[in-house]
């Protein structure tokens, strides 16, 4: 199936705000919020928070690529937390210590890039709230699912996942960790490619 690149991260995050308008686990009961996960979910999520008139804030993630591959992702990692693609990393023969190393470089990568997206503002509560955690687009699912898990351990009441464009692959990663409660996108393709190719402008 054929679809529509969208206009930018804006109009994304408007579509999906159309999406997700009126559903009773956004109710302000549940005082919802929307996560971005920068650089492009922010983009989105301004936009989607904006139309449902609710608290952004920002959750970092970050990829963790495999030797000499810096398109192959073989994890990624979230405050507090670390996903692996444990069958790839063996796969290639991936050593314990490349691991480590680079899980301990892209924490420290997640605490710098917090600082500077949140600068001093506290984050936001996320205990017994609806959590909208937002992305520009899912390809391995690798950070999204470490940032769902992040979510998670904070105690939300519902946890959604949402996106303009995703894979099929990606999208079966994310649902079968069980994080989310609700995985909503615009388009799943079978073969994404990349992310950038389904924005006419993909300008920060």
């Amino acid at each position: 199936m054929h679809f529509m690149r969208f206009p930018n991260r804006a109009a994304a995050g408007r579509r999906l705000a159309e999406l997700l308008a009126g559903r009773a686990e956004l109710d302000q009961v549940a005082r919802p919020l929307v996560l971005g996960l920068p650089r492009g979910g922010i983009s989105v999520g301004y936009e989607l928070a904006r139309a449902l008139g609710v608290p952004l804030d920002v959750l970092v993630a970050r990829r963790l690529w495999a030797p000499g591959q810096p398109e192959l992702a073989i994890g990624a990692v979230a405050p507090g937390v670390r996903v692996l693609h444990e069958v790839l990393i063996a796969e290639m023969g991936i050593s314990v210590r490349y691991v480590d190393c680079a899980v301990a470089e892209q924490i420290l990568e997640v605490e710098r890039a917090t600082l500077r997206y949140r600068a001093e503002r506290p984050p936001l509560e996320l205990a017994d709230r609806a959590v909208l955690l937002v992305d520009d687009g899912l390809a391995s699912g690798a950070t999204a699912a470490a940032a769902l898990q992040a979510a998670r351990r904070q105690g939300p009441r519902h946890l959604v996942f949402a996106t303009p464009v995703a894979s099929t692959a990606g999208l079966r990663v994310v649902k079968r960790r069980g994080d989310a409660d609700e995985v909503w996108c615009l388009c799943e393709v079978s073969n994404l490619g990349m992310v950038s190719e389904w924005y006419e402008d993909f300008s920060p």
